[in-house]
């Protein structure tokens, strides 16, 4: 009896995600250019828009692996500034929650836990030792972004954004912040008939080492495939650290959709691999 009561909320579940209407008249009368899209405001999360009155909750989860990764035995508090390439692995959970506070503004939060583990080169004779292996709390942030315009048939939409990460970490630690972090950027998004470009780039400042610079820059692609997919690419750098992400969004209904993606290093400073999936739930 309660195999047969199992199965029955079983078949109600599946039946419930998969045979809502796939497209709400709404998203029919889109003009073109908001085909891939809709009329939502861009997030921080890859391809992700969030429209008033929307919040968005992301459980997702992250693995990071390099075999080269660069540092100095002054990063954990040992003296030396000479660079050395050592290997780094890492599995975060994380949640992401944003809210579209209007058409024009949108507030996000993130936090994550993270266990790492560093191995340093055989040529790095320093005080570091050989491994070091840390679990905690990873990086605390959230932005604050804003829509300038609205999108047209001729007229991109431009935003900026300002993030701040909270000094949640111990100076010299292999995860965590140590000090505040502030990040401000700017951004261009046009739709077309083959799909969708967001162009941005920003500006950081750390107040540990009191340093200003260029920071995140980006070029993305979005296309929607059809009224259950969606494919994004993007090219996403920072100083020399280049890497390539694609990722595929299913949609199992109007109000969750699956992300599965991983960026891949291009160059020889970025992270190998780091693959991500995690479910979006849009919440009215």
């Amino acid at each position: 009896m309660k195999a047969k009561r199992s199965l029955s909320i079983l078949l109600l579940i599946v039946t419930v995600i998969f045979l809502q209407p796939e497209k709400s008249p709404a998203q029919e009368s889109l003009p073109a250019y908001l085909g891939d899209r809709g009329t939502g405001m861009p997030t921080s999360q890859f391809g992700t828009y969030v429209r008033k009155g929307e919040i968005l909750i992301y459980p997702f989860h992250e693995y990071y692996y390099d075999h080269n990764v660069e540092y100095e035995p002054y990063d954990f508090g040992h003296g030396s500034t000479r660079e050395y390439r050592g290997r780094y692995e890492a599995n975060e959970g994380l949640i992401f929650i944003g809210y579209g506070v209007s058409d024009r503004l949108a507030l996000e939060f993130e936090a994550g836990i993270i266990g790492a583990e560093f191995n340093k080169s055989e040529k790095d004779f320093s005080t570091v030792p050989q491994e070091i292996e840390k679990f905690g709390l990873s990086d605390v942030e959230g932005q604050i972004r804003w829509r300038w315009n609205f999108e047209n048939a001729r007229t991109p939409e431009f935003f900026n954004y300002f993030e701040y990460v909270l000094p949640t970490g111990e100076k010299n630690s292999l995860i965590g912040t140590s000090a505040w972090e502030f990040k401000l950027g700017t951004g261009m998004v046009k739709g077309f008939g083959w799909g969708t470009m967001t162009f941005r780039v920003a500006v950081d400042y750390d107040t540990g080492e009191k340093v200003a610079g260029v920071g995140e820059y980006a070029i993305e692609y979005l296309k929607r495939v059809s009224n259950r997919f969606r494919f994004f690419a993007m090219m996403e750098g920072s100083d020399d650290e280049i890497a390539l992400v694609p990722e595929i969004q299913w949609f199992l209904n109007r109000s969750i959709y699956f992300k599965a993606g991983s960026g891949f290093g291009v160059t020889s400073k970025a992270t190998d691999v780091a693959p991500e999936v995690g479910f979006m739930f849009i919440l009215n």
